[in-house]
């Protein structure tokens, strides 16, 4: 797929044609990543000691979409963690590109290796994340937090209007859900509903005495932008008092940069495990012929997150910092 040019004073991705991107960085020294790759039909993970080294990196397939049925369309967001000394993938598919008033008909699967290296031996699926109703769901990540693993997705909900809306919850092993599911999050303000009301793609962070959830909102042009939520690192999580949600974008369109549609990000530890760094995707130019969803066009980009004067993520500055380093 064709790679739309740049202008040299353009923000400069690090990775072109890979939206929703998860970077891990491993005890074994390789920073880990994994995307969604413009054709919607495999999960692929390259790895590399540096940042800079997973650009040139030889991508290994780890699963391919079924032809028919369930898992065979729009394989998107997969996610890649350590837990209890095996590799889990996260991801979303469909059974059909065709969308049912807006909607895709998404659900959310789990891949497992036990191999020390997740580039070798065999992933096995483990099937379906069960939620307390059927319906579109996707963009699930995991975090472990004070002896408690949480899972957070996004869902429609039957009885609420719009797309999807943002849910916790406990989980009793890497692939089920146990206890309450708690909505923490709903597509209220105005730059949440730009196109599509919708709350997705969650990463979590700690920092000192909060926690952080950062999320996507509107529809994936050059509308699509991040919000915030917070939580004091001891409340309860599962409550959803306990989330204190940003009121305006942390980060959305900067055409003074050429950035469209910052989001779906995560985050990752420099080599010396000093800094936090900001990994998220977004197009260097604003018109898109046909639907956003299938132009390729979307890069990953990484850099050091900076932080306000109060602690909390600084993500416009941080962008700022990045593009003036090439200039």
């Amino acid at each position: 797929m064709e790679i739309q040019q740049r202008a040299s004073h353009d923000i400069q991705p690090l990775i072109e044609q890979r939206a929703d991107p998860f970077i891990y960085r491993h005890s074994d020294g390789y920073y880990y990543f994994v995307a969604s790759v413009p054709e919607y039909d495999r999960i692929e993970i390259r790895r590399a000691q540096n940042l800079e080294e997973l650009v040139t990196s030889t991508p290994l397939v780890i699963w391919r979409k079924r032809e028919t049925g369930i898992l065979s369309a729009n394989i998107w967001a997969p996610e890649l963690h350590f837990i209890d000394d095996k590799w889990y993938v996260y991801f979303a598919a469909a059974h059909t590109t065709e969308t049912n008033e807006g909607l895709f008909d998404h659900r959310m699967y789990v891949l497992e290796n036990e191999n020390d290296n997740p580039l070798e031996g065999s992933w096995m699926e483990r099937g379906p994340v069960r939620t307390e109703w059927e319906s579109f769901a996707l963009d699930a990540t995991t975090f472990e937090h004070n002896g408690s693993r949480y899972y957070v997705w996004a869902q429609k909900d039957p009885n609420i209007g719009g797309n999807s809306n943002l849910y916790i919850s406990k989980m009793s092993n890497p692939w089920t859900l146990t206890g309450s599911q708690t909505m923490i999050s709903m597509p209220e303000y105005d730059w949440e509903i730009i196109g599509y009301k919708v709350n997705e793609g969650a990463a979590f962070l700690r920092k000192g005495n909060r926690v952080f959830l950062s999320y996507s909102a509107s529809a994936t042009d050059f509308n699509y932008c991040m919000g915030l939520l917070e939580a004091d690192a001891d409340a309860d999580l599962l409550d959803a008092t306990s989330w204190r949600k940003s009121q305006t974008a942390v980060l959305s369109t900067d055409e003074s940069i050429s950035m469209y549609g910052p989001g779906h990000n995560s985050f990752t530890v420099s080599e010396d495990d000093e800094e936090t760094l900001f990994v998220f995707h977004a197009r260097t130019y604003k018109n898109i012929i046909g639907d956003p969803l299938y132009d390729p066009n979307r890069h990953t980009f990484v850099t050091a997150l900076l932080w306000t004067a109060d602690g909390r993520p600084d993500f416009r500055s941080s962008v700022e910092a990045l593009a003036r380093s090439f200039q």
